[in-house]
């Protein structure tokens, strides 16, 4: 419900929702493509894909004449990021050195877990922002405190999920794991909590 937000936390707020549409691309992309061609991309995706499907849920488009809601995102966001990545993605094509020649997969570790350990991190505490200011309800704090436990225990709970996984099916715990764990809870919870 935007009634009485100012124009311009409106725009704040779907700019930065179209820029993390873009962000969700360059995880599928990294490595593989021209930095100008993805800002080129990232460009045509926030400028004009995006207002489109905002528009569609959140302007009166026709997803909300449906009936169709969206709280913080969850397929607004998600789901426009998601299927911009799988484009990329096909167009790319596997990552060299992806598959083995007789066709098997071999696993591309990362290369710093130092850092995606801390890009995780400030994630989960941003995250605390994202959740309860998306609520819109900053005047009421039992509902503000809520949602920031509820995101805190679904983070740990998918790390805890993912750690319990990894240690069953790879026989120890792995970092790179428990960092997707963790970063699945947090997506996971936005739109329920």
């Amino acid at each position: 419900n935007w009634t009485g937000v100012p124009l311009l936390a409106k725009f704040f707020f779907q700019l930065v929702f179209a820029a993390t549409a873009a962000t969700i691309v360059s995880g599928a992309v990294a490595e593989r493509i021209k930095f100008h061609s993805f800002l080129i991309f990232s460009f045509i995706l926030v400028a004009f894909m995006y207002p489109f499907t905002g528009h569609w849920v959140w302007g009166g488009g026709w997803l909300a004449g449906l009936g169709f809601h969206d709280f913080a995102g969850s397929t607004v966001v998600h789901s426009v990021g998601g299927w911009a990545a799988l484009a990329g993605a096909i167009v790319l094509g596997a990552r060299k050195g992806k598959f083995l020649p007789d066709g098997r997969i071999k696993p591309i570790l990362g290369h710093n877990m130092t850092s995606a350990a801390l890009g995780t991190l400030i994630l989960w505490l941003g995250w605390f922002g994202f959740n309860p200011g998306s609520t819109m309800g900053v005047g009421d704090g039992s509902v503000m405190s809520h949602v920031i436990v509820t995101t805190n225990i679904s983070a740990a709970m998918g790390a805890l999920a993912s750690t319990i996984t990894a240690w069953i099916i790879l026989k120890k715990p792995d970092l790179g794991m428990i960092l997707n764990g963790t970063l699945a809870g947090l997506v996971g919870i936005t739109a329920p909590c």
